[in-house]
Protein backbone atom coordinates (compact mmCIF):
# COMPACT_ATOMS: atom_id res chain seq x y z
CA UNK A 1 0.00 0.00 0.00
CA UNK A 2 0.75 3.74 -0.41
CA UNK A 3 1.67 5.67 2.59
CA UNK A 4 2.38 9.66 2.23
CA UNK A 5 2.79 12.23 4.71
CA UNK A 6 3.89 15.39 4.60
CA UNK A 7 2.10 17.79 7.04
CA UNK A 8 0.92 17.57 10.49
CA UNK A 9 -2.50 19.01 9.92
CA UNK A 10 -3.56 17.21 6.55
CA UNK A 11 -6.58 14.87 6.66
CA UNK A 12 -5.28 11.43 8.88
CA UNK A 13 -5.76 8.46 6.78
CA UNK A 14 -3.94 5.79 9.37
CA UNK A 15 -1.85 5.45 12.50
CA UNK A 16 -0.32 3.50 14.01
CA UNK A 17 -1.09 2.74 17.89
CA UNK A 18 -0.43 0.68 21.10
CA UNK A 19 -2.66 -0.22 23.26
CA UNK A 20 -1.80 -0.20 27.29
CA UNK A 21 -1.32 -3.92 28.16
CA UNK A 22 0.72 -6.13 30.16
CA UNK A 23 4.02 -4.31 30.12
CA UNK A 24 2.15 -1.50 31.87
CA UNK A 25 1.43 -3.71 34.54
CA UNK A 26 4.81 -4.82 34.73
CA UNK A 27 5.84 -1.24 36.39
CA UNK A 28 6.50 -1.36 40.30
CA UNK A 29 7.75 1.01 42.88
CA UNK A 30 10.80 -0.94 42.14
CA UNK A 31 11.36 -0.36 38.66
CA UNK A 32 9.40 2.40 37.37
CA UNK A 33 12.42 4.95 37.25
CA UNK A 34 14.33 2.70 35.56
CA UNK A 35 11.81 2.20 33.12
CA UNK A 36 10.99 5.73 32.45
CA UNK A 37 7.84 6.39 34.58
CA UNK A 38 7.05 9.11 37.01
CA UNK A 39 4.40 7.19 38.85
CA UNK A 40 2.56 3.57 38.24
CA UNK A 41 -0.38 3.80 35.97
CA UNK A 42 -3.76 2.62 36.06
CA UNK A 43 -3.71 -0.08 33.66
CA UNK A 44 -7.78 -0.30 33.44
CA UNK A 45 -8.44 3.27 33.24
CA UNK A 46 -5.19 3.57 30.47
CA UNK A 47 -6.94 1.59 28.47
CA UNK A 48 -10.54 2.81 28.98
CA UNK A 49 -8.70 5.81 27.72
CA UNK A 50 -6.80 4.45 24.76
CA UNK A 51 -9.85 2.69 23.57
CA UNK A 52 -11.88 6.12 23.28
CA UNK A 53 -9.32 7.91 21.39
CA UNK A 54 -9.09 5.14 19.15
CA UNK A 55 -12.99 5.30 19.03
CA UNK A 56 -12.74 8.56 18.16
CA UNK A 57 -10.16 8.26 15.47
CA UNK A 58 -12.33 5.77 14.19
CA UNK A 59 -15.37 7.88 13.96
CA UNK A 60 -13.62 10.52 11.97
CA UNK A 61 -12.69 8.00 9.20
CA UNK A 62 -9.06 7.44 10.58
CA UNK A 63 -7.79 3.54 10.22
CA UNK A 64 -6.00 2.23 13.44
CA UNK A 65 -3.63 -0.08 12.69
CA UNK A 66 -2.37 -1.80 15.99
CA UNK A 67 1.25 -2.40 16.74
CA UNK A 68 0.93 -5.65 18.74
CA UNK A 69 -1.29 -7.53 15.87
CA UNK A 70 1.40 -6.41 13.53
CA UNK A 71 3.62 -7.78 15.54
CA UNK A 72 2.32 -11.10 15.45
CA UNK A 73 1.97 -10.91 12.14
CA UNK A 74 5.27 -10.37 11.40
CA UNK A 75 6.34 -12.94 14.11
CA UNK A 76 4.92 -15.15 11.61
CA UNK A 77 7.57 -14.93 9.08
CA UNK A 78 10.56 -16.56 9.70
CA UNK A 79 13.33 -14.19 8.75
CA UNK A 80 11.48 -11.38 11.08
CA UNK A 81 11.39 -14.46 13.83
CA UNK A 82 14.81 -15.22 13.54
CA UNK A 83 16.19 -11.63 13.62
CA UNK A 84 14.06 -10.25 16.38
CA UNK A 85 14.67 -13.24 18.31
CA UNK A 86 18.85 -12.65 18.12
CA UNK A 87 18.03 -9.46 18.86
CA UNK A 88 16.95 -10.39 22.28
CA UNK A 89 19.44 -13.04 23.10
CA UNK A 90 22.41 -10.61 22.69
CA UNK A 91 21.86 -9.09 25.89
CA UNK A 92 24.85 -9.22 27.24
CA UNK A 93 23.21 -9.79 30.74
CA UNK A 94 22.06 -13.41 30.09
CA UNK A 95 25.03 -15.20 30.41
CA UNK A 96 25.94 -18.70 28.25
CA UNK A 97 23.71 -20.85 30.35
CA UNK A 98 20.76 -18.32 30.61
CA UNK A 99 20.79 -17.25 27.05
CA UNK A 100 20.41 -21.12 26.05
CA UNK A 101 17.56 -22.01 28.21
CA UNK A 102 15.89 -18.47 27.05
CA UNK A 103 16.58 -19.49 23.04
CA UNK A 104 14.43 -23.08 23.82
CA UNK A 105 11.42 -20.78 25.62
CA UNK A 106 11.25 -18.57 22.92
CA UNK A 107 11.50 -21.50 20.39
CA UNK A 108 8.45 -23.09 21.83
CA UNK A 109 6.20 -20.15 21.76
CA UNK A 110 3.99 -19.17 18.43
CA UNK A 111 3.76 -15.75 16.72
CA UNK A 112 1.29 -14.46 19.35
CA UNK A 113 2.81 -16.05 22.35
CA UNK A 114 6.28 -14.59 21.32
CA UNK A 115 5.00 -11.13 20.48
CA UNK A 116 3.56 -10.68 23.97
CA UNK A 117 7.19 -11.78 25.56
CA UNK A 118 8.59 -9.20 23.54
CA UNK A 119 6.46 -5.87 24.68
CA UNK A 120 5.63 -7.20 28.24
CA UNK A 121 8.80 -9.04 28.93
CA UNK A 122 9.40 -12.08 30.36
CA UNK A 123 9.97 -12.58 34.33
CA UNK A 124 12.18 -14.18 36.55
CA UNK A 125 9.19 -16.32 37.88
CA UNK A 126 7.86 -17.24 34.37
CA UNK A 127 10.95 -18.81 33.21
CA UNK A 128 10.36 -22.13 34.73
CA UNK A 129 13.62 -23.69 32.85
CA UNK A 130 16.09 -21.10 34.09
CA UNK A 131 19.56 -22.20 35.31
CA UNK A 132 23.00 -21.32 35.59
CA UNK A 133 24.73 -18.81 37.71
CA UNK A 134 23.50 -15.82 36.42
CA UNK A 135 19.59 -17.17 36.56
CA UNK A 136 20.77 -18.21 40.36
CA UNK A 137 21.31 -15.21 41.40
CA UNK A 138 18.58 -12.81 39.81
CA UNK A 139 16.45 -11.38 42.41
CA UNK A 140 13.42 -13.30 41.54
CA UNK A 141 11.85 -9.76 40.66
CA UNK A 142 13.84 -8.90 37.97
CA UNK A 143 13.55 -9.66 34.16
CA UNK A 144 15.21 -12.16 31.97
CA UNK A 145 14.00 -9.86 29.53
CA UNK A 146 12.74 -6.16 30.26
CA UNK A 147 9.10 -5.06 29.23
CA UNK A 148 8.37 -2.24 27.09
CA UNK A 149 5.97 -0.06 28.88
CA UNK A 150 6.64 2.69 26.99
CA UNK A 151 5.54 1.62 23.48
CA UNK A 152 2.79 2.77 23.88
CA UNK A 153 4.44 6.52 22.59
CA UNK A 154 4.50 4.76 19.15
CA UNK A 155 5.08 8.38 17.85
CA UNK A 156 8.73 8.07 19.08
CA UNK A 157 9.98 4.86 17.75
CA UNK A 158 9.05 6.20 13.47
CA UNK A 159 7.56 8.63 11.76
CA UNK A 160 7.30 9.18 8.18
CA UNK A 161 8.71 11.87 5.87
CA UNK A 162 6.70 12.05 2.93
CA UNK A 163 6.72 8.02 1.31
CA UNK A 164 9.39 7.02 3.50
CA UNK A 165 9.49 5.75 7.37
CA UNK A 166 12.12 6.94 10.03
CA UNK A 167 12.48 4.73 12.27
CA UNK A 168 14.54 6.25 15.16
CA UNK A 169 17.43 5.58 17.22
CA UNK A 170 16.01 6.38 20.45
CA UNK A 171 18.35 7.22 23.63
CA UNK A 172 17.66 6.12 27.12
CA UNK A 173 18.49 2.25 26.87
CA UNK A 174 15.23 1.38 28.50
CA UNK A 175 13.53 1.79 25.26
CA UNK A 176 15.66 0.86 22.59
CA UNK A 177 14.25 -2.48 21.90
CA UNK A 178 11.06 -0.43 20.81
CA UNK A 179 12.77 0.41 17.67
CA UNK A 180 13.84 -3.37 16.69
CA UNK A 181 10.57 -4.22 16.72
CA UNK A 182 8.99 -1.39 14.65
CA UNK A 183 11.92 -1.57 12.20
CA UNK A 184 11.06 -5.27 11.46
CA UNK A 185 7.75 -4.63 11.12
CA UNK A 186 8.62 -1.92 8.42
CA UNK A 187 10.89 -4.06 6.84
CA UNK A 188 8.96 -7.71 6.77
CA UNK A 189 5.21 -6.93 6.88
CA UNK A 190 3.75 -7.62 3.88
CA UNK A 191 1.78 -4.25 4.66
CA UNK A 192 4.93 -2.02 4.19
CA UNK A 193 6.81 -4.22 1.63
CA UNK A 194 8.61 -1.87 -0.48
CA UNK A 195 9.02 0.67 2.00
CA UNK A 196 12.24 2.46 1.89
CA UNK A 197 14.12 3.92 5.12
CA UNK A 198 14.67 7.53 5.74
CA UNK A 199 16.03 6.85 8.81
CA UNK A 200 17.56 3.66 10.75
CA UNK A 201 18.03 2.69 14.54
CA UNK A 202 21.76 2.29 14.36
CA UNK A 203 22.41 5.85 13.58
CA UNK A 204 22.66 8.53 15.77
CA UNK A 205 20.25 9.11 18.26
CA UNK A 206 16.99 11.03 17.28
CA UNK A 207 13.63 10.64 18.77
CA UNK A 208 10.43 10.69 16.81
CA UNK A 209 8.43 13.13 19.07
CA UNK A 210 11.34 15.82 18.61
CA UNK A 211 10.41 15.61 14.47
CA UNK A 212 7.73 17.87 13.24
CA UNK A 213 6.67 18.61 9.85
CA UNK A 214 5.80 21.86 9.57
CA UNK A 215 4.81 21.96 5.66
CA UNK A 216 5.39 19.95 2.67
CA UNK A 217 9.21 19.86 2.60
CA UNK A 218 10.05 21.69 5.83
CA UNK A 219 10.83 19.95 8.71
CA UNK A 220 11.78 21.13 12.83
CA UNK A 221 13.87 18.96 14.64
CA UNK A 222 14.36 19.36 18.41
CA UNK A 223 17.44 19.13 19.63
CA UNK A 224 18.61 18.10 23.26
CA UNK A 225 19.51 15.02 25.37
CA UNK A 226 16.96 13.12 23.62
CA UNK A 227 17.80 13.76 20.08
CA UNK A 228 21.28 14.63 19.58
CA UNK A 229 22.72 17.48 17.13
CA UNK A 230 24.61 14.80 15.57
CA UNK A 231 21.34 13.08 15.02
CA UNK A 232 19.98 16.52 13.57
CA UNK A 233 22.31 16.82 11.08
CA UNK A 234 22.03 13.05 10.39
CA UNK A 235 18.42 13.23 9.48
CA UNK A 236 19.06 16.09 7.34
CA UNK A 237 21.96 14.43 5.24
CA UNK A 238 19.36 11.41 4.76
CA UNK A 239 16.66 13.71 4.00
CA UNK A 240 18.24 16.27 1.66
CA UNK A 241 20.10 13.19 0.09
CA UNK A 242 16.47 11.39 -0.37
CA UNK A 243 14.71 14.79 -1.87
CA UNK A 244 12.20 14.63 1.08
CA UNK A 245 12.63 18.23 2.18
CA UNK A 246 14.25 21.44 1.61
CA UNK A 247 14.48 23.01 5.20
CA UNK A 248 15.24 21.35 8.30
CA UNK A 249 14.68 24.14 11.35
CA UNK A 250 16.93 22.52 14.06
CA UNK A 251 15.54 23.74 17.02
CA UNK A 252 17.55 23.24 21.10
CA UNK A 253 15.08 22.66 23.98
CA UNK A 254 16.37 21.77 27.81
CA UNK A 255 14.72 18.15 27.82
CA UNK A 256 13.12 17.65 31.18
CA UNK A 257 9.68 15.64 32.17
CA UNK A 258 7.38 19.08 31.09
CA UNK A 259 9.57 19.52 28.01
CA UNK A 260 10.68 15.81 27.20
CA UNK A 261 10.41 16.70 23.35
CA UNK A 262 9.38 19.32 20.44
CA UNK A 263 6.03 18.10 20.44
CA UNK A 264 5.96 18.67 24.32
CA UNK A 265 6.50 22.56 23.27
CA UNK A 266 4.46 23.07 20.18
CA UNK A 267 2.15 21.10 18.18
CA UNK A 268 0.57 22.25 14.70
CA UNK A 269 -3.30 22.55 14.74
CA UNK A 270 -3.69 24.48 11.56
CA UNK A 271 -1.24 24.70 8.45
CA UNK A 272 -0.41 28.37 9.93
CA UNK A 273 -1.69 27.77 13.48
CA UNK A 274 0.65 26.47 16.39
CA UNK A 275 -0.36 25.65 20.14
CA UNK A 276 2.43 26.49 21.93
CA UNK A 277 4.03 27.00 25.91
CA UNK A 278 3.95 30.76 26.33
CA UNK A 279 6.78 30.02 29.22
CA UNK A 280 9.43 30.05 26.59
CA UNK A 281 7.72 30.78 23.27
CA UNK A 282 10.38 33.87 23.30
CA UNK A 283 13.36 32.39 24.11
CA UNK A 284 12.98 29.33 21.14
CA UNK A 285 15.35 29.57 18.27
CA UNK A 286 15.85 27.45 15.42
CA UNK A 287 18.87 26.88 13.57
CA UNK A 288 17.93 26.80 9.53
CA UNK A 289 20.00 23.68 7.78
CA UNK A 290 19.12 23.76 3.78
CA UNK A 291 21.30 21.16 1.51
CA UNK A 292 24.68 22.23 0.53
CA UNK A 293 25.56 22.41 -3.63
CA UNK A 294 25.79 19.26 -4.76
CA UNK A 295 27.55 16.82 -2.24
CA UNK A 296 28.67 19.47 -0.31
CA UNK A 297 27.64 20.12 3.56
CA UNK A 298 24.44 21.43 4.54
CA UNK A 299 24.40 24.99 4.83
CA UNK A 300 23.20 26.36 8.48
CA UNK A 301 22.29 29.65 9.06
CA UNK A 302 21.02 30.96 12.82
CA UNK A 303 19.84 31.11 15.59
CA UNK A 304 16.82 33.26 14.34
CA UNK A 305 13.51 33.21 16.91
CA UNK A 306 11.62 29.89 16.16
CA UNK A 307 8.21 31.69 15.49
CA UNK A 308 10.22 33.87 12.54
CA UNK A 309 12.53 31.00 10.98
CA UNK A 310 9.40 29.04 10.98
CA UNK A 311 6.99 31.36 9.24
CA UNK A 312 9.61 31.94 6.81
CA UNK A 313 10.49 28.55 5.67
CA UNK A 314 6.97 27.71 5.05
CA UNK A 315 6.55 30.68 2.96
CA UNK A 316 3.44 32.44 5.32
CA UNK A 317 3.30 35.60 7.01
CA UNK A 318 3.54 34.63 10.45
CA UNK A 319 2.27 31.57 12.55
CA UNK A 320 -1.02 32.28 14.91
CA UNK A 321 0.38 31.16 18.36
CA UNK A 322 -1.96 29.82 20.87
CA UNK A 323 -0.90 29.33 24.35
CA UNK A 324 -0.84 26.87 26.62
CA UNK A 325 -2.98 27.38 29.66
CA UNK A 326 -4.59 31.36 30.55
CA UNK A 327 -1.57 32.79 32.42
CA UNK A 328 1.45 31.57 33.86
CA UNK A 329 0.25 29.32 36.87
CA UNK A 330 -2.16 27.65 34.63
CA UNK A 331 0.42 27.15 31.58
CA UNK A 332 2.87 25.78 33.78
CA UNK A 333 0.73 23.54 35.30
CA UNK A 334 -0.93 22.00 31.89
CA UNK A 335 2.68 22.37 30.49
CA UNK A 336 3.29 19.08 32.78
CA UNK A 337 -0.02 17.14 31.76
CA UNK A 338 1.10 17.98 28.05
CA UNK A 339 -1.21 20.56 27.79
CA UNK A 340 0.00 21.38 24.12
CA UNK A 341 0.82 17.99 23.15
CA UNK A 342 -2.32 17.72 20.58
CA UNK A 343 -3.31 15.50 17.39
CA UNK A 344 -4.67 17.31 14.09
CA UNK A 345 -6.26 14.91 12.51
CA UNK A 346 -7.09 17.41 10.04
CA UNK A 347 -6.72 21.29 9.69
CA UNK A 348 -8.56 22.94 12.66
CA UNK A 349 -9.69 19.29 14.44
CA UNK A 350 -7.51 17.94 17.33
CA UNK A 351 -7.70 15.58 19.88
CA UNK A 352 -6.41 17.07 23.17
CA UNK A 353 -6.14 15.89 26.79
CA UNK A 354 -9.14 16.35 28.49
CA UNK A 355 -7.71 16.98 32.04
CA UNK A 356 -6.68 20.27 30.56
CA UNK A 357 -9.22 22.56 30.80
CA UNK A 358 -7.57 25.92 30.19
CA UNK A 359 -5.53 24.97 27.58
CA UNK A 360 -8.86 23.46 25.54
CA UNK A 361 -11.08 26.21 26.49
Amino acid sequence: MAHYVDSEVGRLGTVLLHRPGPELARLTPRNNDSLLFDAIPWVGRAQEEHDAFAGALRAHGVEVLYLGHLLAETLAIDEARAELTAQVLADPRLGDTLRRRVADHLAYLDPTALAAVLTAGLAHEELRTGGGLVYALMDRYEFVIDPLPNLLFTRDSSVWIRDRAAVTSLAMPARQRETTLTHAIYQHHPRFAGTDLAYEPALEHVEGGDVLLLAPGVIAVGVGERTTPAGAERLARRVFGAGLAHTILAVPIAQKRATMHLDTIVTMVDVDAVLMYPNIADALVAYTVIAGDGAGDPRVDGPAPFLRAAADAMDIDALRVIDTGLDPVTAEREQWDDGNNTLAIGPRLCVAYERNVETNA
